[in-house]
């Protein structure tokens, strides 16, 4: 079922009515889209009463993450900032007939043809960051998959607009933000957990959180850094 636009106030909610138990109500970065998750069981208008409910709060969480500093575009130029693993870097870009990365101290050093555009660029440093961040999340997921008794599932990497993490349980496959590379390990670990906690745990509700006091006990902190902008 494609998800419904509403608006409540001047403010637009996109809800989606699902197959779970309880509504979830979620603010997201960079520009503050609202979005519901709703019981198959609840009709539009009792999801409407809630919302007018959480109007106040709405507001007050799209105004936190309006207001954080944002992330400026990037150009691909030396000296310019980048971050990797939650500490910042100054890119070197170095003339090179093929394209590829090398982490040297405080430096990225991009090696680029020439003649390189900013996204050939871009897509040389993004194929290095989704390598490593790869190396990280499988030694974290085979970490803690032991310690929930998990199998037979897979993960996968890729860019994701709203998330850091997803969990498809029907097929049992994890989905990690390629952004994810740029933040630090903690944070990293704590995206792990969390998708794996899904694997025992659909919905986020009492258990869930249970679960997560008892795999990662700092994970409250952990979120926090992860919304931080770099």
């Amino acid at each position: 079922m494609q998800p419904e636009i509403i608006q409540i106030g001047r403010i637009e909610v996109e809800v989606s009515f699902k197959a779970i138990k309880n509504l979830h109500l979620s603010v997201h970065p960079p520009d503050g889209k609202v979005t519901v998750s709703s019981p198959d069981f609840f009709d539009l208008d009792r999801v409407k009463i809630y919302l007018a409910g959480k109007l106040a709060w709405i507001k007050k969480e799209q105004q936190k993450i309006r207001s954080q500093e944002r992330e400026v575009e990037k150009e691909f130029l030396t000296q310019e900032s980048h971050f990797y693993m939650g500490k910042r870097y100054l890119l070197k870009v170095i003339e090179a007939p093929s394209p590829k990365i090398i982490l040297r101290h405080s430096n990225i050093e991009l090696y680029t043809p020439p003649a390189a555009s900013i996204e050939q660029k871009q897509n040389t440093l993004y194929n290095w960051y989704r390598r490593e961040l790869r190396k990280k999340l499988a030694l974290l997921i085979s970490d803690y998959a032991e310690k929930m008794n998990l199998k037979d599932f897979d993960f996968g990497i890729r860019k994701m607009k709203t998330k850091w993490g997803s969990c498809v349980t029907d097929s049992k496959t994890l989905w990690f933000n390629i952004e994810l590379a740029k933040k630090p390990i903690s944070c990293i670990e704590y995206v792990v957990v969390h998708e794996l906690v899904h694997l025992l745990e659909r919905h986020h509700n009492r258990n869930f959180i249970i679960l997560m006091n008892r795999y990662l006990p700092g994970w409250r902190e952990q979120k926090r850094l992860l919304n931080q902008i770099l």
